[in-house]
């Protein structure tokens, strides 16, 4: 257990737990039982301000910017270590607020967590600026410098994975940081705010408040205080980051929704595939901006995927997150899963054949929705189109690869596609011609800190994860000396 002490759900400012200015407090529920687990402070304009503060007297005081990326580094190492030797407590956390399955939380929440500050430790000494030759009689070079006070706002269904990804970068560069959770599952933060104070981060770089995004959100958004923000959330909330960030000339780096394609080939592995299409889909409930909903297939291996998916879809254990064998959690909240069930009934209306699921799971009064197969939808329709955010799979047959990509690339999104075939050629041929951020072939969700992701269209832009995760945190001060 960590040392750290704190009243339950308090705001995390300046390096001291404290409870909202004007005492305000929101309910935690459990998404598996639809039940009250406790309460955080829902912080206002006010907070909001104090932690901008906070944040902007650590930076301008240099006792986290100051730092050597090696000194920075050895910290960060030291909140990985943390964070793997409090991941019993980091998982029940995660899998009580969120729903998601205890070994999932454990096996994959827990632990890219710590490979996120793990692997921006390591970067954190890697910003070496340039010479630059040029005709002038001076020396020309550049340097990285950290941007200042960032805004990490991130979303519901990854709160572990997600703040570490923009906050181990944002450290590794020497910047401070103002974290604001989803309103439904805060809990990580806070956790995460206690260790790292304890691996030795100063007061004031890491200030987490909670609260809703129209007003602690919107507030952290719009404060002149903030050097950057990076957001991770729904595209129709996005387009108003970028909106209300670019009005201030404020760099953005946003991470938006997705409604990925995944496409199988008639030379593809199909045992292979199918678990690959399985895991692309109820990972997470379905709730994951990289899924993949949108299954397209070889009209020769159409009829014989659907089958293979009406007797395994079913089979995968769907049940309380607290059981070592669950595969399926209930979805985070109770809009979340209204959402599916109108898709759902849209898909009916609109004549689709439902394969397997289409409808709740009656389950301790949780947030269950049944994993779902629909078939034969048009192209055109919403279902198909938006992102529905849940654990639904469509299915579509194509003819050629030209028709395969058309169809992929189709919708407003392009966060990420997946490929089944056993042609290299093809592999590389289509993941070209792709219209997202990362491709995966032979599999999905292949995920670590060194890779990058991010979005193309309406999924955004910028890059999570890599070297230019890091690069996005700093800016580029050029220095000419005369030799005259």
């Amino acid at each position: 257990m960590a040392t750290f002490e704190r009243e339950p759900g308090q705001l995390f400012v300046g390096g001291q737990w404290r409870e909202a200015a004007d005492g305000a407090r929101a309910e935690v529920v459990d998404p598996s039982r639809g039940t009250v687990v406790t309460t955080v402070a829902e912080a206002g304009p006010a907070d909001v301000d104090a932690a901008v503060r906070a944040a902007r007297e650590a930076f301008d005081d240099g006792a986290w910017s100051g730092l050597s990326g090696r000194e920075r580094g050895r910290v960060l190492h030291r909140v990985a270590r943390l964070i793997r030797e409090n991941a019993d407590d980091l998982a029940a956390l995660e899998s009580l607020d969120v729903g998601k399955p205890i070994t999932l939380c454990g096996a994959v929440d827990v632990t890219n967590a710590a490979n996120d500050y793990e692997y921006f430790a390591n970067l954190a000494q890697s910003q070496d600026g340039a010479l630059r030759d040029t005709p002038l009689n001076a020396l020309a070079y550049t340097k990285r410098e950290p941007l200042g006070v960032v805004a990490a706002i991130t979303p519901f269904n990854f709160p572990l994975i997600l703040a570490g990804s923009k906050l181990g970068p944002a450290l590794a560069a020497g910047n401070t940081v103002v974290h604001k959770p989803a309103d439904e599952t805060p809990l990580s933060a806070l956790y995460m705010a206690g260790l790292l104070q304890e691996a030795g981060v100063p007061d004031g770089v890491v200030n987490v408040v909670t609260g809703s995004g129209p007003v602690a959100g919107e507030a952290l958004l719009r404060h002149r205080g903030v050097d950057k923000v990076a957001f991770t959330g729904s595209t129709a909330i996005g387009r108003h980051v970028a909106s209300v960030a670019g009005e201030a000339l404020k760099p953005v780096t946003m991470e938006l929704g997705g409604n990925a394609a995944h496409i199988v080939f008639e030379d593809a592995d199909l045992e292979k595939a199918v678990g690959a299409v399985i895991k692309g889909f109820v990972f997470n409930t379905g709730q994951f901006c990289m899924g993949g909903p949108r299954l397209l297939v070889a009209r020769s291996v159409y009829p014989t995927l659907l089958g293979i998916l009406a007797g395994a879809v079913p089979g995968v254990p769907v049940g309380d997150p607290r059981d070592p064998a669950t595969v399926i959690g209930p979805m985070a909240a109770e809009k979340h899963l209204k959402k599916v069930e109108e898709y759902v009934a849209l898909a009916r209306k609109e004549g689709a054949r439902i394969v397997c699921g289409g409808e709740r799971l009656d389950l301790d009064g949780g947030y269950y929705y049944k994993p779902t197969v629909i078939a034969d939808l048009s192209n055109d329709s919403r279902v198909v189109q938006e992102e529905i955010f849940g654990p639904v799979l469509t299915v579509q047959p194509f003819d050629d690869e030209d028709e395969a990509v058309a169809l992929a690339n189709s919708t407003p999104y392009g966060l990420a596609s997946g490929v089944q075939t056993g042609s290299l050629a093809r592999a590389h041929r289509v993941a070209d011609r792709l219209q997202a951020g990362i491709v995966w072939v032979n599999d999905w969700a292949m995920l670590d800190p060194a890779v990058p992701f991010g979005g193309v269209k309406d999924s955004g832009y910028g890059r999570e994860y890599g070297p230019e995760a890091l690069a996005g945190y700093t800016k580029v001060k050029s220095v000419v000396v005369s030799l005259d």
